[in-house]
């Protein structure tokens, strides 16, 4: 064998991946805000783009491609206001109690330390410090701290400023019982108060558990009557400051595109006003006479120039994909826009992918971070592809899986519909979805109910 160095000529192909070519790849995977911030970037630095502020011309269908071609709405009249999907900044809780703090009827100093006391509440309203560390780190006596913690607890939203979620239930119940009773003395409310005092203090983990039976022994009193004050106990709110804004910027959807319904068929069109449009700026052509001269400027402004126009084309090819994408999701998914959830078929990204004639990572790009607006609601495009289970009684020639959100939809209904009394197992559930020609094991049944937040048959049950 001869072993040395030596030239060969061969021929080969390879993909080169160029600072174009992964910019391209960018603006795909883009969300259409985060477009916006990086145009804004762009037209910082290459004078010869202009945005262009009229968006008003229709995105056309490019040739040759079977779909309806987009229409871009355009106005700010249009049915598609901003007001449905920006959230204002709600008010937060510790805004929520500084201000009652400042208008109560209470001395500066009981103030000072209920500020500190607010600051320390967590998101949803309980104390995250023992009163004991506030009086150390506020160098005052437990006293002051527990009378401030009290008038704290007096102020809404009720059962704030608990230490646990026991005596947050519990201050509800007193200020429930004042509301009820006012000054008329009720026997049965008096009563009802009582028990259900003494279930939240020492019952409520058997309650979570609904251990109605272990709680009519311990209590002495009948199965229905415990389920009646469970029913109280539920009434109440176990996470009081929910209701509030977090304290953080509020985020907002903005669909890339809207599904209507048209002469029974479903058209997708592309929301063109929130994709920026840009173009060769008129001081281009002033720039470009001054270089004739001027050997740098003139490279300088080429450069710039072809930049400019990859990055015209890239967006441009971005509205296509993503509109193309869009189109083989809503014809493939017909059924869920007519009828709901329950008809979602399985989908994957290969299915799309060979419809539209594109690599498989170019969909997952085309549907990350992008929103559908359509008769039955707001979706991002990774909602349609489920995953499922098989199906025994497809015909011939159709699809022969269901995808996992119809199948949570079958089960929503069928705990809609059981009887309190004695709901239907997760074995039960197998053989109702067996007859809808849904095969599926009890554990799957287990599964998709724990991941809906549907409990148990033991703990749905009420007596």
């Amino acid at each position: 064998m001869r072993i040395g160095y030596e030239q060969i000529i061969e021929q080969s192909q390879k993909l080169v991946m160029t600072p174009d070519l992964i910019q391209a790849i960018r603006i795909l995977q883009y969300s259409s805000q985060e477009l916006e911030e990086y145009v804004q970037e762009e037209l910082l630095s290459n004078p010869v783009m202009e945005l262009v502020h009229d968006r008003m011309s229709s995105y056309q269908e490019p040739l040759g491609y079977r779909g309806v071609s987009p229409i871009s709405d355009g106005e700010d009249t249009s049915d598609f206001p901003m007001e449905r999907y920006a959230m204002e900044r709600g008010e937060t809780l510790a805004e929520h109690l500084l201000f009652q703090l400042e208008t109560a009827d209470v001395h500066s100093r009981c103030k000072e330390r209920g500020r500190y006391i607010i600051e320390a509440l967590d998101e949803n309203g309980y104390l995250t410090m023992t009163p004991e560390e506030i009086a150390v780190n506020l160098e005052t006596n437990l006293e002051k701290v527990l009378r401030t913690i009290e008038v704290i607890q007096g102020f809404d939203p009720p059962g704030v400023c608990a230490r646990d979620l026991s005596e947050c239930l519990l201050i509800q119940l007193e200020e429930m019982l004042c509301e009820i009773s006012k000054d008329v003395k009720d026997e049965k409310i008096l009563e009802d108060y009582r028990l259900t005092e003494k279930m939240i203090r020492h019952h409520l983990e058997a309650l979570a558990e609904n251990r109605m039976g272990h709680i009519s022994r311990e209590m002495g009193i009948p199965t229905q009557r415990v389920q009646e004050i469970a029913d109280i106990v539920r009434k109440l709110e176990p996470k009081p400051g929910r209701q509030f804004g977090a304290g953080q910027d509020q985020r907002y959807i903005i669909p890339d595109l809207k599904v209507e319904k048209v002469d029974g068929k479903y058209v997708v069109v592309l929301m063109e006003t929130n994709t920026p449009r840009l173009m060769i700026g008129s001081y281009y052509g002033k720039l470009q006479k001054e270089s004739e001269s001027d050997e740098e400027l003139s490279r300088y402004l080429n450069k710039k120039l072809n930049s400019a126009i990859w990055l015209i084309r890239s967006i441009e090819q971005r509205k296509q994909t993503i509109f193309q994408v869009a189109s083989a999701i809503v014809r493939y998914q017909q059924d869920f826009f007519d009828e709901g959830p329950k008809k979602l078929k399985t989908l994957t990204l290969k299915q799309i992918a060979e419809e539209v004639g594109v690599h498989e990572s170019t969909v997952s790009r085309s549907i990350n971070g992008k929103y559908m607006e359509s008769p039955r609601g707001v979706f991002e495009l990774k909602y349609f592809f489920k995953s499922g289970v098989s199906r025994c009684d497809a015909s011939p020639g159709e699809d022969d899986n269901i995808s996992s959100m119809g199948v949570k939809t079958f089960i929503q209904e069928m705990v809609n519909q059981e009887d309190p009394k004695n709901p239907l197992s997760d074995q039960s559930m197998v053989f109702t979805l067996k007859e809808k020609g849904i095969d599926i094991s009890r554990r799957t049944v287990a599964k998709y109910r724990d991941e809906m937040g549907i409990p148990s048959s033991s703990r749905r049950r009420r007596y």
